[in-house]
């Protein structure tokens, strides 16, 4: 019997229904797991995504020909059965959930198996099927509570006003931003005010607009300049050395990623902190989720692919992969390629 998905040069293609999912390359029918730039690209001629992601899709991507569908609600497709399921990765993150011929197959993008303010938790799946994504697919790979993490900052950030100087945290603009500024203890912000760099905005203005709650933040033309000294200022991680950081005058620089897990990563960088906070599941969240979808059969498509392939085939599953054009916007850092 022939695969549900199949990878194609376009992405990853469902030959009854005739559609892609989150392909690199343009096509006529694109259904979307979530917004970041590596499985949402623009030049597609209708895409689908999870309704709760229409906010953040539109503000990637414009005025397309864009239909969304509520978690859980079913569409049928040229007799494939199609639905949305949460992933927890971020805003409108999704899995793809496609039946046809008694056959379900689960294609889970980008997902994590913690708590998330700003996104409702994943939701396991039964299938046939899973395909997983494995960026931190190592058992080095464990994250600590996240309510740890945010208290770490919130201490760091305290500290540093204290001694009159700003914490610059670096965080991806779609996502990790959001989810520390869901994050962050709401009764420090007396202590200074939370700036964002300006490419920021147009997401947290996005994620409100779709009903998540974020403390007030302001760019630095409305803030005090003596203010600068004790804010939390958020900022992509590309503004690390720019001359937009000279504004702030002395600073304390962190970077909120999961790959603060590896030792080395942070000297690298030059960073005086690093907080352990991913998007992505970890070691034990990927074999969580996998284990919970019941499938005998899992394909990896992006990360750290061959481990886990390697240790599922090891525990007993059918294990295999797709080779995909993702992995560029997810949580990469460029000096740990997967």
């Amino acid at each position: 019997m022939d695969d549900l998905v199949v990878a194609r040069p376009q992405g990853l293609y469902c030959p009854p229904g005739d559609f892609y999912i989150d392909p690199w390359r343009p096509v006529s029918h694109a259904l979307i797991t979530h917004a970041h730039g590596d499985h949402l690209r623009a030049g597609h001629a209708h895409y689908l995504t999870a309704e709760p992601g229409r906010q953040v899709v539109q503000a990637r991507v414009g005025n397309v020909a864009l239909d969304t569908l509520p978690y859980g609600e079913r569409l049928v497709h040229r007799g494939v059965t199609v639905s949305f399921h949460p992933a927890g990765h971020v805003l409108g993150s999704a899995q793809v959930r496609l039946e046809h011929g008694g056959r379900v197959w689960v294609v889970s993008g980008d997902y994590k198996t913690g708590p998330d303010p700003t996104c409702p938790p994943f939701e396991p799946v039964r299938c046939d099927t899973f395909i997983t994504e494995s960026t931190f697919g190592l058992p080095v790979f464990r994250w600590a509570p996240q309510q740890q993490v945010f208290a770490e900052i919130d201490t760091w950030w305290r500290a540093n006003a204290a001694a009159g100087r700003a914490s610059v945290l670096y965080a991806y603009a779609f996502g990790k931003a959001q989810r520390v500024l869901a994050g962050i203890d709401p009764a420090i912000g007396p202590i200074g005010p939370i700036v964002i760099h300006g490419a920021m905005s147009a997401m947290n203005d996005a994620y409100r607009a779709s009903g998540v709650a974020l403390p007030p933040t302001q760019l630095v033309p409305d803030t005090d300049p003596a203010d600068l000294r004790r804010a939390l200022v958020l900022a992509p991680p590309s503004a690390q050395g720019s001359p937009w950081l000279k504004r702030f005058g002395e600073f304390s620089d962190a970077f909120a990623s999961g790959w603060m897990q590896l030792r080395g990563t942070r000297r690298r960088r030059g960073l005086d902190r690093g907080f352990v906070l991913s998007d992505h599941a970890d070691w034990p969240g990927l074999l969580e989720a996998i284990t919970a979808t019941g499938a005998p059969r899992v394909i990896v498509t992006h990360g750290y692919v061959d481990p886990l392939v390697r240790y599922l085939a090891e525990q007993g599953w059918e294990a295999g992969a797709f080779k995909t054009e993702y992995g560029d916007e997810a949580e990469g850092d460029p000096e740990v390629t997967t």
